[in-house]
């Protein structure tokens, strides 16, 4: 479950900030996961109630904003969603590799006081 190194990770860029800010409390965090980042957000949301214990965070809450994956056939020339793992257009059943969303992880806000 690597998700508790990325909370760690994520956790210390909000402590970081609010600190930088002068913020004493971090009442909510906001995240960005992609469908197609390798994070299961519910494993994430279990490391953030673990890791923030202890925290200026332990009582925020923390919200994951889901992108879901969207690629783009050379072919076709459309954006599509891949139903599976395997990017086939839907449209000309070519396969793509232009992945053009779905990848983020990333801290999007922050909510401090």
């Amino acid at each position: 479950m690597h998700e508790v190194g990325i909370m760690e990770q994520l956790l210390a860029i909000a402590t970081e900030h609010a600190h930088k800010e002068g913020a004493s409390c971090i009442h909510t965090i906001k995240a960005r996961v992609g469908d197609l980042s390798g994070v299961v957000p519910e494993a994430l949301a279990f490391a953030f109630d673990v890791t923030a214990k202890g925290t200026i965070a332990e009582a925020a809450s923390f919200e994951i904003e889901r992108v879901p994956a969207q690629c783009y056939c050379t072919t076709c020339q459309q954006l599509f969603q891949p139903s599976t793992w395997i990017h086939e257009c839907p449209h000309c059943h070519e396969m793509s590799h232009d992945i053009r969303q779905g990848k983020e992880l990333e801290l999007i806000s922050l909510e401090i006081s």
